[in-house]
This record gives C-alpha cells, sequence and structure tokens, in this order.
C-alpha cells in the first residue's frame, strides 16, 4: 500500500511540475466560484484565465493560448452549453479539453453537456480533488 502511495504522490508531482505550462480559462458568472476554483488550479500550477460568462471566455479563448476549459452552465449573455457547441464549431478547438461545472446533476443536464461536448462534467459544489484530478486526466 505504501507503495502505491509513493508512486502516486510522485507521477502527481510531475503533473503539478507540467501544469506550470499549461493554461485554464475558467468562465463562470459567480466571482466566488470563479475565485474559488482559481485558487484550487493555482495552488497545483496551472495559469488562469477568468472569464464572467459564455461571450466573454470565447473572447478570451480566441485571444489567448488554452490548454482547457472549465465553464459553468448558467450564465447570462451566453450559457455553457452554447459556449461548448462554439468551441467545438471552432476546427483548432475540436480537441480542447472542456470540463462543465454546474449546479445542474440531473441525468439529462449531464447528457446535454456531453451532447454540446464537454469530456467531463461535474457537479458543484466541487470537490477541490475532483477538479485538479479531472484536469490532469485532461492535460
Amino acid at each position: 500500500m505504501a507503495r502505491l502511495l509513493k508512486k502516486k504522490s510522485k507521477s502527481t508531482s510531475n503533473i503539478t511540475k507540467d501544469a506550470l505550462q499549461k493554461v485554464v480559462l475558467i468562465a463562470d458568472d459567480s466571482e466566488m466560484v470563479c475565485n474559488f476554483h482559481s485558487y484550487i488550479l493555482k495552488n497545483v500550477g496551472y495559469k488562469i484565465i477568468s472569464a464572467i460568462d459564455g461571450a466573454d471566455a470565447l473572447e478570451k479563448l480566441l485571444q489567448n493560448h488554452v490548454d482547457l476549459v472549465a465553464t459553468d452552465i448558467n450564465m447570462p449573455n451566453m450559457d455553457g452549453y452554447e459556449f461548448v457547441k462554439r468551441i467545438r464549431a471552432i476546427p483548432e478547438y475540436e480537441d480542447l479539453p472542456i470540463i462543465m461545472i454546474s449546479t445542474e446533476s440531473e441525468a439529462q443536464d449531464k447528457q446535454k453537456g456531453y451532447d454540446a461536448g464537454a469530456n467531463v462534467y461535474i457537479v458543484k459544489p466541487t470537490p477541490p480533488e475532483q477538479l485538479v484530478e479531472s484536469v490532469n486526466l485532461l492535460l
């Protein structure tokens, strides 16, 4: 068991070193949630770009190098579903990893997220370890 833990922590530290090069775009209209997710990911070495809604996030995505997107669903101007669909419609971003994070927890909500093009769907409140693990796995 101790050997497994050592191996796991060793690979986690390697991922954290790699994270220094990676940029995550977080789209959420709640400043508190955006700050919480940013704090979690900054602590493991990711660079963060924040956006207040899907429209703002799409603009920032097109202006910056981004390795992964984490988006809320319920936002003004452009919701997360539309944002993800628009990302997937751009050929250069077809394979960009996307995580949807929402309070919507029903199976049909999750399916709608996957249908829009999300790779992972996380229900809020977001457990920090689940967010970090999901980002690390996708990157």
